[in-house]
């Protein structure tokens, strides 16, 4: 009992992160449908942002949250208004200049803040652990649960029963039809991009005190957050959550009879082979014909 309890924590640690760095993602790409490369960059700034607060000002991991989330919302919403609302309906071109955005925001860090791993401290109060059911699991591990659960709830809530949220499910059906009843599509990009890359700044900062933090970090968790996004589905923030799910736990199941690299690479295997036979992904959403 106690080895299952423990597998299915570890798995809901693993799950969580992968939300956390999916959500911002599954958001940008599912209404805008831009292939945001840069997203991994995102994640790094936020853990960067936590780092830079904790050594200059003193501030822990949870004062600075929503610093870190308008600050990586407001340049996300400068590279849309910059950059990204020229590319719209031109997939290869994003792909492009979201890789060269992220290219360069990763060397700007480097030059600033210098090549060599960083860390950031736990807060105090959840720097101990917590016994459930016979199994222990660490305290931050499960705020950060918490965390990821609490953002999906916002995010889902916001995209099924608000205004806004109709005017996005509008966009993402039909762009045409939608501006002509007077909906702002390129606004409505803007404050999608923006939310996006705050959420994906917070992943950071949140993953922070459980990982070392350097330039390339973001390189990891781009690459994991598309195939928690393709598994899903595009345009299914449930999909998302229930990939989420799924690849925490069979990564941490593997894990635990292999090792971490080869756990990755059997995902990445039966992920390849899913959308072989599944392109829309696992969870998509039914369309009617």
């Amino acid at each position: 009992m106690d080895f299952v309890v423990s597998q299915i924590l570890t798995g809901l640690s693993l799950s969580s992160i992968l939300l956390l760095v999916a959500l911002g993602l599954a958001i940008i790409y599912g209404v805008t449908g831009v292939i945001n490369l840069a997203h991994g960059e995102f994640v790094m700034l936020g853990a960067y942002g936590a780092w830079l607060l904790q050594t200059q000002f003193g501030w822990n991991v949870l004062a600075s949250l929503f610093v870190i989330f308008l600050a990586i919302a407001l340049l996300g919403w400068l590279l849309e208004a910059t950059v990204i609302r020229h590319l719209y309906d031109r997939p290869l071109d994003t792909i492009l200049a979201t890789w060269g955005l992220g290219v360069m925001i990763q060397q700007i860090v480097r030059l600033t803040a210098g090549g060599e791993l960083r860390y950031v401290q736990m807060p105090p109060g959840l720097s101990g652990s917590v016994d459930i059911l016979g199994a222990t699991d660490s305290a931050y591990r499960l705020f950060v649960l918490g965390v990821a659960l609490g953002l999906f709830a916002l995010t889902w809530s916001i995209y099924r029963y608000t205004t806004f949220g109709l005017k996005l499910r509008a966009i993402t059906q039909n762009r045409a039809i939608a501006s002509s009843f007077g909906i702002n599509s390129g606004q409505a990009y803007r404050a999608t991009f923006a939310y996006g890359a705050g959420i994906a700044g917070l992943a950071g900062a949140l993953i922070s005190p459980l990982k070392s933090v350097s330039p390339e970090m973001g390189t990891t968790y781009v690459v994991d957050a598309f195939m928690v996004v393709v598994l899903g589905g595009v345009q299914s923030l449930m999909g998302t959550l229930a990939s989420s799910a799924v690849l925490g736990e069979a990564s941490g199941l593997l894990a635990y009879f292999s090792n971490d690299t080869i756990a990755k690479a059997l995902v990445l295997v039966a992920i390849v082979i899913i959308i072989r036979f599944r392109p829309q992904g696992l969870f998509a959403p039914r369309v009617r014909a």
